[in-house]
């Protein structure tokens, strides 16, 4: 447990409501409170699953807050502020290390790449891997999962961190742009539709995508502990529905149709940007389809963390992982 300090507990999370679009009274709603690793077009299905009422139809209403960062998220959930905790499967695979009697499982998966785009402060049209030597990078918490991706991708190129090339991971996740825009580093890694609104404004350019170098993995996936799920599962259930129902909208329409039922989640983000980010995502094959995730992208994980040193002991997939749930949400979305 030493991931997630104590202090962290007590870390008050900013109120993002999911039913901004919409005034809905909640009558006959069954509230659920996620807490999300940050608030991003990388999780765009999310969002459009209350936008197209997909959660309404499923008798919930999500009140959403932003933990920024994975190790807050899990304090949420672990401390009953949050009912279900939304990000990198790290978080829950620490606290099965350090032997909880109350470890959260894993039932639903959204991504399977890393959502980030690495972005430069000076244009590289040809840009190689290989580039970045001798150069620093504001690459994320260490520990987490976007900074252990990118760690593998660069091992993957035989570029190490203190040889080759410096990993600035010394900046909170939140903070790490504002500290880019001041002078921080040669490069930093951005989700959308902050690297592309950075790039348009004219103070930095994306020059590769993380994900598409990655390969797939569980990248944010739901989260509970195991006695919220026994008592609420039917709540798990209907989210998994109403998520796999907005995925296949945003899989089966244009970035253009999608765009304006994200708007009222990102208000000070123009339509067409909003438009860019998601065609981003949809070009690097974000989203899975399926949201039950499988035992090899699991060993996956497990293989990055294991490069980046944070690896204890593998867990067991049973160990941690619950597939039923999303199994039966996309027999019952797809037939």
């Amino acid at each position: 447990m030493k991931k997630f300090p104590l202090i962290a507990l007590s870390l008050c999370f900013a109120l993002l409501p999911l039913s901004a679009c919409k005034k809905e009274d909640g009558d006959g709603l069954k509230t659920v409170k996620i807490n999300e690793v940050t608030h991003t077009i990388f999780y765009a299905p999310l969002y459009l699953a209350d936008s197209l009422g997909y959660f309404k139809d499923e008798g919930l209403k999500i009140e959403l807050t932003n933990g920024g960062g994975a190790d807050n998220v899990m304090a949420a959930v672990l401390s009953g502020d949050a009912d279900i905790g939304f990000c990198g499967p790290e978080a829950a695979l620490y606290v099965a290390i350090g032997g909880s009697s109350d470890v959260p499982e894993v039932f639903g998966q959204l991504t399977k790449r890393d959502g980030s785009f690495l972005v430069s402060r000076k244009d590289e049209p040809d840009f190689k891997w290989t580039d970045l030597k001798g150069s620093e990078i504001l690459a994320g918490r260490k520990g987490g999962v976007p900074a252990m991706t990118f760690e593998y991708v660069l091992n993957n190129n035989n570029l190490f961190d203190k040889t080759d090339l410096t990993l600035n991971f010394d900046v909170a996740f939140n903070l790490m742009t504002s500290a880019f825009e001041a002078g921080t580093a040669d490069y930093c890694t951005m989700f959308e539709p902050v690297a592309s609104e950075y790039e348009a404004a004219g103070k930095g350019y994306v020059v590769a995508s993380v994900g598409e170098a990655s390969g797939e993995v569980p990248y944010t996936c739901f989260m509970a502990k195991r006695s919220w799920l026994k008592k609420h599962g039917e709540k798990a259930d209907g989210l998994l529905r109403a998520v796999t129902k907005a995925i296949k909208y945003i899989n089966d329409h244009s970035a253009d149709t999608v765009a304006p039922y994200l708007t009222a989640y990102f208000e000070s983000t123009s339509v067409q940007s909003l438009a860019t980010a998601v065609q981003s995502y949809k070009g690097i094959d974000a989203w899975v389809t399926n949201m039950a995730m499988t035992e090899d992208s699991f060993s996956r994980l497990q293989d990055i963390i294991d490069n980046a040193g944070e690896l204890e002991r593998r867990v067991g997939f049973n160990e941690l992982i619950e597939t039923t749930r999303a199994q039966n949400a996309y027999n019952a979305v797809y037939g």
